[in-house]
């Protein structure tokens, strides 16, 4: 079957969708749980639907404390299993409200892949591996079974991914070295179009070290071994020249497409040092594969802690180590927003990047300037006002808040994500101002247009209360 998306649904279901978007924007997860395990009832194939009711039932259980990503399920499987052969749709339904009270439940979750797969619902089926995968991410055995159902369904390049996961946990895990490998040849064939019935793309080209080289050359998107010969190969060049700006660069590109964060970000701050840092394209990339690096440790910590016991002594030691990150993340993001103005302080768009970097650090009075001059620059001016009527707020200059916001709204004449969040600061700042007219008013032109973002229909709706 084929999946269903918001505007597939009936004008009923539609409706019931829209208040679980707003009940999960106020964390009113039970609600959001009762709601969609109705919709998806009737509307099986609305996967978007079943994604957000598992994102409610994570948070419902992080909410509690309750740890539940590792357990097996607390039921007996047999009868379930049974109604799969017969009524895939039906244990489908089955299966949901286990799966409310343990969300990851890899047992629970294998048999949503096996009912989903005998329904013809494969993208349900992977749903339900990237779940547990989710709550169990070094979890080899289940990290296998989402690769090959990758395969199966001619995802080659996730499968690859994950293989690279198993290989980075497991580095003698020699089947999903040469999984890894295959995967990668069926996704290069794919890229390629040499995918044809009786014949390889070998057998397609006549020069068969033309073919090595157009793999290896020719293609941005490149397999480990692939990635390695080209390596070994820029190796006695970097030898021969240590000083040669584009053969670093070439190796640090190749070690970003490797995912090898670490290398990549040495060999993008050594040809940027080649360069005095004056090439500013090096020094980002740097800086970005860096934030990457933290990115990546903050998601580890953070599914973690999300199942993990509250009163557990090392919590509390996770939860110091993950604020840590957050600051040195911060810090860099920080500290490389100064430096790039340094070199280039009349750029308004390295304003705008400085400025939101201040206001996410609660630094709103260094963050003015910087936004005033940002909002200059017409391609981030409205995004600027918006920052700046939050750092007007948050020092309590309301009366210049409502008047930058009123500016910013006045220059919209759609209705878009970007006005409704300018016009939904703008009815709290008039709500802090104690008009509370004047901000039913701004609530209610949201409402007009989009009835599920954030809170607006339970305030407006609340304004009609006797």
């Amino acid at each position: 079957m084929a999946v269903k998306t918001e505007k597939d649904l009936p004008e009923s279901h539609r409706a019931t969708w829209l208040k679980a978007l707003s009940a999960l924007q106020l964390k009113n997860y039970g609600y959001v749980i009762q709601l969609l395990q109705g919709v998806l009832k009737q509307e099986p194939e609305f996967l978007a639907g079943r994604q957000i009711l598992r994102k409610a039932e994570v948070s419902k259980a992080a909410a509690a404390g309750k740890k539940s990503l590792l357990s097996g399920a607390s039921f007996s499987s047999m009868k379930i299993s049974g109604m799969i052969k017969k009524d895939a749709l039906g244990a489908i339904v089955e299966i949901e409200k286990l799966l409310e009270s343990e969300p990851h439940s890899p047992a629970a979750n294998l048999m949503l892949r096996d009912a989903a797969m005998a329904a013809n619902m494969p993208e349900t089926a992977t749903f339900a591996l990237e779940t547990i995968v989710q709550g169990a991410p070094r979890d080899t055995k289940m990290l296998h079974e989402l690769a090959k159902h990758y395969v199966a369904q001619e995802v080659a390049d996730k499968a690859v991914e994950v293989y690279t996961r198993i290989t980075e946990i497991n580095p003698t895990d020699l089947l999903a070295i040469k999984s890894g490998k295959d995967a990668a040849a069926r996704a290069s064939m794919k890229r390629g179009g040499w995918e044809k019935e009786g014949s390889t793309y070998r057998d397609l080209m006549r020069d068969k070290e033309g073919a090595v080289s157009l793999e290896q050359q020719g293609r941005v998107v490149r397999s480990v071994e692939m990635i390695d010969q080209q390596l070994a190969e820029l190796g006695p060049k970097y030898e021969e020249n240590p000083q040669n700006v584009e053969v670093a660069r070439k190796i640090a590109e190749l070690y970003e497409q490797k995912e090898d964060l670490e290398k990549a970000v040495q060999w993008f701050t050594y040809a940027a040092g080649l360069t005095g840092n004056t090439d500013s394209a090096l020094v980002r990339k740097a800086t970005d594969l860096r934030v990457k690096q933290y990115d990546a440790s903050i998601e580890q910590y953070e599914t973690y802690l999300a199942a993990a016991d509250p009163a557990a002594p090392e919590t509390a030691q996770y939860r110091e180590q993950l604020d840590a990150i957050r600051r040195d993340r911060a810090g860099l993001e920080l500290q490389d927003a100064k430096s790039r103005i340094e070199r280039n302080p009349t750029d308004l768009m390295l304003r705008f990047e400085l400025g939101d970097i201040l206001v996410r650090l609660g630094e709103f009075k260094d963050a003015i300037p910087e936004l005033q001059k940002a909002r200059q620059n017409p391609n981030v001016r409205l995004r600027a006002m918006n920052l700046l009527g939050k750092c007007f707020v948050e020092r309590n200059m309301l009366d210049l808040a409502a008047k930058t916001l009123e500016d910013a709204s006045s220059e919209l004449l759609t209705m878009d994500n970007v006005k409704k969040d300018i016009v939904y600061n703008l009815g709290l700042v008039y709500e802090k101002m104690g008009d509370k007219e004047k901000s039913i008013a701004a609530m209610k032109q949201i409402y007009e247009v989009d009835y599920g973002y954030k809170d607006v229909a339970e305030r407006v709706e609340g304004s009609y209360a006797v």
